[in-house]
């Protein structure tokens, strides 16, 4: 029997499938990285693997817990209005002449716990206004691009409080490479066997083409419309560069476009959310007519108000996502406090901006015929769990009937 691999290798076959699965890059193309510091060991086994597969250019741009921390104790007040456009202006232009793009994942979820939540949310604002174009690009899936994570020392000892520093970072790694599927013998063929399964279900879904989802369970009777000419994706799909990428590694998830003014109920989620630091727990909230009107937390009411009050769209819905409650994720029983992997745990929605690529015919479209067939415009897109293996999920047809989907959160109607 063959020794398992050790930890260098499995980061070396990370590493492969980014560049392999994640981006299938191309011979000749730009690849632009973000990522913590910590995360240097996995960039340059990335970045070997890109060159080997043709990429012409591959630049890293480093974040460092250290100075974001010291920007938030020691800039003046009228700083956090403030972005580097010109960086995101730079990355805009090179995604526009075909560059493709990795962001690496793995910074400390509370980072900035203790800071200022006003000022982080005028930051994080005046971010999203400066990087809208290059956003742009990727929420309509114009270029090839990736998140993968890395294991910090800060993420795990959230992850995993309990153990010393050098055993959590361990077990956070051996989650990750489990999620991620490098654990198997071929990962680059088992993600395509894991796409297969995730394109029939997405393929099923689209020739059933339902008008709405019902979720039903504890705390939760909501109904999510479907915008007209919705699509349902998942696994890896061809970007309009025409190169087919695997986005998110993991994913277990199959997903579309809700009808911005068509989710009326209530639902309660199932998972907390980890954003910009803050934990917001046990959230409730109501929708009419697609516009959340009552929102409630256990934890972090004051970030979630923040977050619904960032513009019309920030009440909205731009993404719901069909996740059984057996998958990977779920069943290793971690909470990730790291949206990826989380939200690869459960069934759930997504707050704000829509992906057009989850919409039929529109390439000519203005963003007005978009909102018209239900698109929603938003500068955040804020994912959280509402699915678990007490939560029922059935379709709406256009005439009013109805199919079951999902049954205490697992498949019930699937090819």
């Amino acid at each position: 029997m063959p020794a398992a691999p050790n930890h260098a290798e499995l980061l070396d076959r990370l590493g492969e499938v980014a560049v392999r699965v994640g981006l299938n890059i191309a011979l000749g193309q730009q690849l632009l990285i973000t990522a913590p510091l910590e995360a240097v060991p996995l960039v340059r086994r990335i970045t070997e693997h890109a060159y080997r597969a043709g990429a012409s250019l591959v630049s890293t741009f480093y974040t460092d817990d250290e100075t974001t921390l010291a920007r938030f104790r020691h800039a003046p007040d009228d700083a956090f209005d403030t972005a580097a456009k010109w960086l995101h202006d730079g990355m805009a232009d090179a995604y526009r002449n075909g560059a493709a793009r990795l962001a690496i994942t793995g910074g400390n979820p509370i980072l900035l716990a203790r800071e200022n939540h006003e000022r982080v949310a005028r930051a994080s604002r005046a971010n999203s206004l400066a990087g809208r174009a290059s956003m742009e690009l990727i929420t309509n899936f114009a270029i090839n691009w990736n998140i993968v994570a890395c294991a910090t020392p800060a993420w795990a000892q959230q992850v995993f409080p309990d153990l010393p520093a050098d055993q959590a970072l361990a077990r956070l790694w051996d989650a990750i490479f489990a999620a991620s599927r490098v654990t198997a013998d071929d990962p680059v063929a088992e993600w395509a066997r894991h796409n297969e399964i995730l394109h029939r279900r997405a393929a099923w879904l689209n020739e059933r083409r339902f008008a709405a989802l019902h979720f039903r369970g504890p705390d939760t009777d909501l109904t999510v419309g479907l915008a007209d000419g919705h699509a349902w994706a998942g696994g890896s799909e061809p970007a309009r560069n025409g190169i087919v990428c695997n986005p998110n590694i993991p994913t277990e998830e199959v997903f579309t476009t809700p009808h911005a003014r068509r989710v009326n109920g209530t639902v309660r989620a199932t998972k907390p959310l980890f954003h910009q630091g803050t934990l917001i727990d046990d959230i409730a909230v109501r929708f009419e007519e697609g516009r959340i009107v009552e929102a409630s937390a256990s934890a972090g009411q004051e970030v979630l108000t923040r977050i619904l009050d960032t513009d019309e769209g920030a009440r909205r819905l731009g993404e719901v996502a069909l996740v059984p409650a057996s998958s990977p994720i779920s069943s290793s029983g971690i909470l990730f406090r790291n949206t990826l992997f989380d939200e690869n745990a459960a069934s759930h929605i997504a707050l704000g901006q829509s992906y057009t690529k989850c919409m039929l015919d529109t390439d000519s479209l203005t963003e007005a015929q978009l909102s018209e067939r239900g698109a929603n415009s938003s500068f955040i897109h804020i994912d959280w769990m509402i699915g678990s293996n007490r939560i029922d999920v059935d379709a709406i047809t256009h005439d009013g009937s109805r199919e079951s989907l999902m049954k205490q959160g697992e498949w019930t109607s699937q090819p």
